[in-house]
C-alpha cells in the first residue's frame, strides 16, 4: 500500500494539514518539523497525488489552463515552454488547448476546463466573446492575457503590439528607401493579430504618401510553401514591386525560396520582411529582415505573474515585453 498523508501525520506526530503545507513547500512550521516531516515521507516511499492536488482534494488546485491559437505554431511552442518552465518550478501544472483563432472555439475551451477547476488561465490575444468574458468573471481565478497587448485587461495582459509591430518594420523599410510594398499572408479573416501587424504597416506607409500597391492574403495556414506560392501569385499580378512584408518568418522563408528559384536578387530586385524571429532566420546566407518576439520570456513573465497574483501579492496589470527589429540583408 501506498502511503499517503495521513500515515506521513501519525508517523511523524502532526496534523495531516501540516503534512500538506510542508510538502507543498509552504510556511506556519519550524524547520524541525520540516526535516520530520520530510524524513518520514521518504521513508514511507510517499508519491505526491498530483490528482487529489489538482483537484482540490487536500488543497487549492494547481493546474492553469492555457489556450493558445494553434499547437502547431512554432513560436508558441517557446512560449508554451517559458510557461510550463515557470510554472512546474512553482509547483503548478499546464493542461493546454487551442482555439484555431476562433473566439467560439476559445468560448467553449473556456467552458471545458472551468469545469476542471483551474487555479487560472491564460488566454492568447485580447479578443474574446462576450460569453467567454462574462464566464471569466464568474470563474473567478486570475487570468493573464498573452501575445497582443492590451491596456485594459480582463485581469492582467503580459505582450506587445503587434500594430506597432507593422508599423516600426513599415518606417524602417521606408528608410531603406523602398516605396512599392507588397504584403504576403495568411489565415485571412481569421488572425486578428496578423492583421493588426497589416493594418499598422499600411497606415505608415499611407503617411510616408507610398501606399501599399497590393496584398495577398492566402486562407491557408501560414508556412513555408504559402509563402512560396503566396509571392508567386503577388508579383503574377504586380511584378514592379520592391519590397514584400510576409505575414511570418516561415512564409518570408518560403518567399526567398521562390526569389531564388527565378532569379530574383534580393535585396537588389525585391526586398523581403518577416515577422517573428525564427531560428533559422538567422543562419540563412542572408539574415532575414524581420522582428525578432521575445517568446519565451513572454511565458515565464504570464507564469510569474499569475503565481504572484494566486500567493496575493500585488504586481502590475500590465508587462510589456518589447520585441526587436532585426535589419538583416535582405529587406
Amino acid at each position: 500500500m501506498k502511503a499517503n498523508l495521513e500515515d506521513i501525520a501519525k508517523a511523524a506526530g502532526v496534523s495531516k494539514m501540516t503534512v500538506s503545507r510542508v510538502l507543498r513547500g509552504g510556511t506556519g512550521f519550524s524547520d524541525d518539523t520540516r526535516d520530520r516531516v520530510v524524513k518520514v515521507a521518504e521513508r514511507l516511499g510517499y508519491v505526491p497525488n498530483k490528482l487529489a492536488a489538482a483537484f482540490g482534494s487536500y488543497q487549492a488546485s494547481t493546474l492553469v489552463g492555457m489556450c493558445v491559437p494553434r499547437l502547431t505554431s512554432g513560436l508558441f511552442a517557446h512560449v508554451l515552454d517559458g510557461v510550463d518552465r515557470a510554472l512546474s518550478r512553482l509547483g503548478y501544472q499546464l493542461m493546454i488547448g487551442a482555439n484555431n483563432h476562433s473566439t467560439a472555439e476559445e468560448e467553449a475551451w473556456v467552458r471545458q476546463i472551468a469545469s476542471w477547476r483551474p487555479a487560472g488561465l491564460i488566454l492568447s490575444g485580447r479578443n474574446h466573446s462576450t460569453a467567454t468574458v462574462d464566464l471569466l468573471r464568474q470563474v473567478a481565478v486570475p487570468v493573464v492575457e498573452i501575445w497582443d497587448l492590451t491596456t485594459s485587461p480582463i485581469d492582467m495582459s503580459v505582450g506587445f503590439s503587434h500594430y506597432d509591430c507593422g508599423v516600426e518594420m513599415g518606417q524602417f523599410l521606408l528608410r531603406r528607401g523602398r516605396r512599392r510594398a507588397g504584403y504576403v499572408g495568411a489565415l485571412a479573416r481569421a488572425d486578428v493579430m496578423g492583421q493588426a501587424r497589416l493594418e499598422g504597416f499600411q497606415a505608415v506607409l499611407a503617411q510616408a504618401g507610398a501606399p501599399l500597391v497590393d496584398r495577398e492574403v492566402l486562407l491557408d495556414m501560414p508556412g513555408f510553401y504559402a509563402g512560396y506560392y503566396g509571392l508567386e501569385t503577388l508579383l503574377a499580378r504586380t511584378p514592379d514591386l520592391d519590397v514584400v512584408y510576409f505575414h511570418n518568418d516561415d512564409m518570408a522563408v518560403g518567399g526567398l525560396a521562390y526569389a531564388q528559384a527565378k532569379g530574383i536578387r534580393v535585396p537588389e530586385d525585391l526586398g523581403i520582411a518577416g515577422w517573428g524571429g525564427m531560428e533559422a532566420a538567422s543562419i540563412l546566407p542572408k539574415r532575414l529582415t524581420t522582428t525578432v518576439v521575445p517568446t519565451t520570456a513572454i511565458g515565464k513573465a504570464a507564469a510569474e505573474a499569475l503565481v504572484a497574483r494566486l500567493k496575493g501579492e500585488a504586481g502590475q496589470e500590465v508587462t510589456v515585453v518589447p520585441t526587436r527589429l532585426v535589419p538583416g540583408e535582405t529587406g
